[in-house]
């Protein structure tokens, strides 16, 4: 099926790929499940910058997951005018989805709780294994009489 399609033509935009991809199979005689057809789109598929935006069902555009990005906006401040100032300058094609929006505080547990407990000296930390090897020294030589 594959070996038939034009190997030198590149196909910037989604859908028509879709399109030829789906003829194929059906010019060849070929019964391709859903996931299968996935797999081959994804195969021969690849991110390019310069191709034509992909849509969803409805004509909208469908997000890049490979560019998505958080921010932690100040609790106070609304945040359309901290995206507007902070991320539009830098990612001018950048848009918010509102249903992943999160309200809230975090806090910093370790900067508020954690209890510095200084380590061992080395000194201490020699004793004990040379303990554990006389320890298991003898355990070794019990082994060995048996």
């Amino acid at each position: 099926m594959l070996s038939k399609m034009d190997s030198n033509r590149l196909y910037k935009n989604r859908d028509e790929f879709k399109a030829v991809l789906k003829q194929q199979s059906k010019d060849s005689g070929l019964d391709v499940s859903a996931p299968l057809f996935k797999a081959i789109m994804n195969a021969l598929s690849e991110r390019d910058e310069t191709a034509d935006i992909c849509t969803n069902a409805k004509g909208e555009p469908e997000p890049d997951t490979d560019l998505r990005d958080y921010e932690n906006a100040p609790l106070k401040e609304d945040i359309q005018i901290y995206f507007e100032r902070e991320v539009l300058p830098h990612v001018p094609d950048a848009w918010i989805d509102h249903s992943k929006t999160k309200i809230g505080y975090e806090i910093n547990i370790t900067r508020y709780f954690y209890k510095y407990k200084p380590l061992r000296s080395l000194e201490e930390i020699k004793e004990d294994i040379l303990k554990l090897d006389e320890e298991s020294e003898g355990m070794l030589k019990e082994v060995i009489e048996i």
